[in-house]
């Protein structure tokens, strides 16, 4: 797509967007041109009523090492004129670009390969489902380079996984292997090698065949009603999404086809 760079590709495969980090070279370390594409994929999923989901995967054996520390080094980020006059206009682009602010409506299903450390398992927090492969490896490491993880880990994962163990991964800063993120819940599935994109094209089409007006207003509950609302808050606010979806075209022909026996046919009305 005419949004890709040099560092993402971004393509259309039916209803399923796919943004692939494109930087094999330095591990997939994040650029200005990886953060550009990735900016723009997200937005594009939230404006393009045809797209139903995305794919986030990586080219190379690490799908990604976050921060790129010897260009943090040395201050050479190689930041085009495009990107930062967009960072002119949207501060945080950054942070858009890596699930931390404005995620997307629509559903994000994360493929690693490899690697994923860092900010590679940040940006992994801001995703919906996830497969590994089971060489895969995680961690939030920032503090053994004497850094902050800045992508949200120490608000998001102590959501998502047992305080405790949240606690380990962000204090001790090690490694975290495919088999103990799916025991902790990090992740949802463990694949053989090189087959964690096929894993996620298999999660893509089961959620393209379902309502894209029901999955945006779940995706929407999952982001906004968090623990801190309480249980009576969350209910109501969840009701108010749930009133539109009822009273949708899309309602109205998933009865129907469950009524004659045959696959709905979803328009997004």
């Amino acid at each position: 797509m005419d949004i890709s760079t040099e560092n993402c590709i971004v393509e259309q495969e039916g209803n399923v967007l796919i943004v692939t980090l494109n930087r094999p070279e330095a591990k997939n370390a994040f650029s200005p041109q990886m953060l550009l594409g990735m900016y723009k994929a997200w937005r594009l999923l939230d404006e393009d009523d045809s797209l139903r989901c995305a794919i986030l995967t990586a080219n190379g054996d690490t799908f990604c090492a976050g921060m790129d520390l010897k260009a943090g080094a040395d201050g050479d980020h190689g930041a085009t004129e495009e990107f930062m006059t967009l960072m002119g206009e949207v501060p945080n682009v950054h942070w858009q670009a890596l699930l931390r602010d404005n995620r997307p409506n629509k559903p994000i299903i994360l493929a690693v390969e490899g690697y994923a450390l860092a900010g590679g398992t940040e940006i992994l927090q801001g995703t919906d489902i996830r497969v590994g492969a089971e060489d895969a490896v995680f961690g939030v490491t920032e503090v053994a380079r004497g850094l902050y993880p800045m992508s949200g880990s120490t608000v998001r994962l102590r959501r998502q996984i047992p305080y405790c163990l949240a606690a380990e991964i962000l204090l001790c800063g090690e490694h975290v292997s495919a088999q103990q993120a799916l025991d902790i819940g990090l992740i949802n599935k463990i694949v053989p090698k090189g087959t964690t994109l096929d894993a996620a094209k298999e999660y893509a089409a089961k959620i393209c065949a379902n309502g894209p007006l029901a999955v945006k207003a779940v995706v929407q509950s999952l982001r906004e009603h968090q623990e801190c609302m309480s249980e009576d808050d969350a209910m109501v606010a969840s009701d108010a999404l749930a009133g539109p979806v009822f009273a949708s075209n899309d309602a109205k022909e998933g009865m129907r086809a469950f009524k004659e026996k045959r696959p709905a046919e979803f328009t997004g009305t």
